[in-house]
């Protein structure tokens, strides 16, 4: 027992040499980020930066930094469920987060801006946007996709920055800084209702996986390549429940929880569009429209 556990420290320390580390290049820039930040909230509003508007943006700041550019990101590819708590946590969370964060007087001095007004033209309305959002992200849980992601990091990012973009765009309705641009209590339960009813077949394409057809992992698989196993190696020198039946199942129920989660911090925190308040049930109970 003290040498098949001494293997498997030892299988961690190979699969994991030099990628257990902190991107100091995206720490740098995220700094950056929040100095500016901070010296224009400063100059162009009244806030104080101990305030809930300034700490919220601080706040999606430093997760989006952790879920993107810790060791978290390597950890993150030895099970669907790690993956997915990172991939959930990017789009369901931070978008939120950095959106609360912008104060209004501060959003409408940079509306007036003609590039940036003139870029505001191209996005998509929010409803397409969360179609495609939708979309792209059922395609990703795809095993098809999957194997091809995991086989180009830079196909990878930037289909993953492309989601990143959409989810703020899928957020945007919910928690704008212009209460002209923010939907009223009825609209936001019927827009959080179908919000829900589009994320779930992704997540509910992991949970009939894991009962049906369990997948393996490709990017378990990409990172054991250069250790020269067959996969079944890897999988019993990993934890057991690891690219597992139930890693899988807890995959798509951790998607449904964090974006209902989600749905509540949002109606917790937005104080912009008179305190409204989802009810509990909204994501899933048609009946709440």
């Amino acid at each position: 027992m003290h040498y098949q556990k001494r293997g498997n420290y030892m299988f961690y320390d190979i699969l994991l040499g030099g990628q257990l580390t902190w991107n100091t290049t995206l720490l740098t820039v995220f700094i950056s980020v929040a100095v500016f930040y901070i010296l224009i909230v400063k100059r162009w509003t009244n806030l104080n930066m101990n305030e809930k508007t300034p700490l919220l943006f601080l706040l999606g700041l430093g997760i989006l930094y952790i879920t993107t550019g810790s060791p978290f990101t390597a950890i993150s590819h030895f099970a669907f469920s790690l993956h997915m708590l990172q991939m959930s946590i990017l789009f369901f969370i931070i978008p939120p987060l950095l959106i609360l964060g912008i104060p209004e007087p501060l959003f409408q001095q940079i509306g007036k801006n003609p590039i940036i007004k003139s870029g505001s033209k191209l996005f998509f309305p929010p409803m397409i946007a969360l179609s495609i959002f939708a979309v792209l992200f059922l395609m990703y849980h795809t095993p098809f996709v999957l194997e091809i992601l995991s086989q180009s990091p830079f196909l990878r990012d930037g289909y993953t920055f492309l989601l990143f973009i959409l989810s703020l765009r899928m957020w945007w309705p919910l928690t704008a800084p212009d209460s002209k641009q923010r939907l009223d209590r009825k609209q936001k339960k019927r827009y959080a209702f179908w919000s829900g009813l589009f994320i779930m077949p992704a997540c509910l394409l992991f949970i009939f996986n894991a009962l049906v057809n369990s997948m393996n992992n490709p990017f378990l698989a990409e990172k054991t390549a250069h250790l020269c196993l067959p996969p079944a190696s890897s999988d019993m020198l990993l934890p057991p429940l690891f690219n597992s039946t139930f890693d899988q199942l807890t995959a798509g129920i951790l998607m449904l929880a964090i974006h209902k989660l989600g749905l509540l911090l949002v109606s917790h925190l937005d104080t912009k569009g008179g305190g409204h308040r989802f009810p509990r049930f909204v994501v899933i109970n048609k009946g709440s429209d």
